[in-house]
């Protein structure tokens, strides 16, 4: 825990890089009331990371750009198998807290290690609290899905990012008292960053300044999903579709080594307008997405970014956890059907795209509801 004596003890657990992007607003807003409190009362925080400290994704740009500190505690577990990793979270995770007092452990999102996490916490009798709650699949083959079933009917808390997460939790039985609508806690990171972002260009961004970019005529592509990079068959054809409706618009496309590699052995990394770059950092990240002309993708954060900076985007899937990015904002489901994803890369091309408006409580105000909820029950 940091040095400060404190009424309330929190532990932020992150299981994996996206995961710090949620906390963060969070961490950021307890630093700024460090020294004041919260009306008269103090709150210390530790931030607990599973792996390793020396995760390649978790690039020291990646905290300055946030704006945060670095882990105070990495439990120093990496492998493969999710049981075995599941497993060991559990262990030293519990060491963690038999160790240092805590009153409440907060969690986000769906891992393996989340899951491991909300077991432990509540094995151990102290207060969890879920961020981003009631995202559902419904798809119980899914490991995700089963991690989120366990982690919202353990969590004391639900912090939903959504009327559609809210409806979720209360259909299987969360009292209305435990689910808190806050808002998508993403949105707080972007609008955070907004004046911080006018200082860029697409001329100065290391991995695309050569590119000749220019705003709104370029399409932003990224990959991460195991079961699409899985289907190479598909995927090709696919990646074909898109390049046909793209036309003569570049395509970029910041990918991770295993994304990357999958690309080569599709042979698709010599069409003329696709341009493979290394990942950029999370700041110059945010950047490329708000000026593109569209985005394809399989990430359900870049999704959510695109509705809030109303830029257009191709999901990859066949469902979202968050449906007000489809609903209300800017994104569409192709799932993996490249006729359908054909048709979308050609309106994002030709500037057409349906109307959006932005969800209910993407206000940047989440990690302050999230606070002070959190205060409330721990008096």
């Amino acid at each position: 825990m940091t040095e400060t004596k404190s009424e309330l003890r929190i532990c932020i657990f992150c299981g994996a890089r996206p995961n710090f992007m949620k906390v963060a607003p969070i961490i950021r807003l307890l630093k700024k009331n460090e020294n004041e409190g919260w009306d008269g009362r103090k709150v210390a925080y530790s931030l607990v990371y599973a792996g390793v400290e020396t995760d390649p994704t978790l690039e020291d740009s990646l905290f300055k750009d946030l704006q945060i500190s670095r882990p105070n505690v990495y439990l120093g577990v990496e492998c493969e198998n999710l049981n075995e990793l599941t497993g060991q979270v559990m262990s030293k995770f519990e060491q963690y807290l038999q160790q240092n007092k805590t009153h409440v452990v907060v969690v986000v999102d769906d891992l393996a290690s989340t899951m491991a996490a909300a077991i432990v916490a509540k094995k151990q009798g102290i207060q969890l609290a879920h961020i981003a709650a009631g995202t559902r699949s419904f798809d119980i083959n899914m490991p995700k899905e089963i991690n989120r079933l366990v982690i919202d009917g353990l969590s004391d808390v639900l912090f939903t990012a959504g009327l559609s997460n809210n409806s979720i939790a209360n259909k299987e039985g969360a009292e209305l008292s435990r689910v808190y609508m806050v808002g998508n806690i993403l949105i707080d990171n972007i609008r955070f960053n907004r004046e911080r972002m006018s200082n860029l260009a697409l001329e100065t961004i290391p991995s695309v300044c050569d590119l000749g970019l220019k705003t709104k005529q370029y399409l932003v592509f990224t990959l991460n999903r195991k079961a699409l990079m899985n289907d190479k068959e598909n995927l090709k054809r696919m990646l074909n579709a898109m390049f046909e409706a793209a036309k003569d618009m570049p395509i970029v496309a910041p990918l991770r080594g295993n994304a990357a590699q999958i690309m080569k052995e599709i042979d698709v990394t010599k069409h003329k307008h696709l341009h493979i770059v290394n990942p950029l950092g999370y700041l110059e990240f945010s950047y490329l997405l708000s000026n593109a002309a569209g985005i394809i993708t399989d990430s359900g954060n870049v999704a959510e970014e695109a509705t809030f900076t109303n830029v257009p985007c191709a999901t990859l899937n066949s469902y979202t956890e968050h449906i007000e990015t489809v609903k209300q904002g800017t994104n569409v489901l192709v799932g993996e059907d490249a006729e359908k994803l054909k048709t979308a890369v050609s309106d994002m091309a030709q500037g057409k795209w349906k109307p959006t408006a932005l969800p209910d409580r993407w206000d940047g105000r989440s990690a302050e509801r999230v606070i002070q909820t959190l205060l409330d029950i721990a008096k």
